[in-house]
């Protein structure tokens, strides 16, 4: 069971990281239309991307404990 909840969370953090990422390169589906540097959300964009890292590494670092 503790092994699903790992893949899980590392699934949920790639997804997150996918859509942090897409924002932040075409602006879609949080920006707005604007994508870039010039994006008023360029900090969200980037702390996502942080965070969700963050996520995949605790969830790696989980699963290599259950093994």
């Amino acid at each position: 069971m503790e092994k699903w909840l790992c893949i899980g969370s590392i699934g949920v953090a790639v997804l997150f990281f996918l859509l942090f990422l897409v924002d932040l390169i075409i602006g879609f589906p949080f920006g707005g239309g604007t994508s870039g540097f010039s994006s008023p959300f360029l900090l969200v964009d980037l702390f996502g991307l942080f965070v969700a890292g963050i996520l995949a590494y605790q969830a790696w670092n989980a699963f290599r404990d259950v093994k």
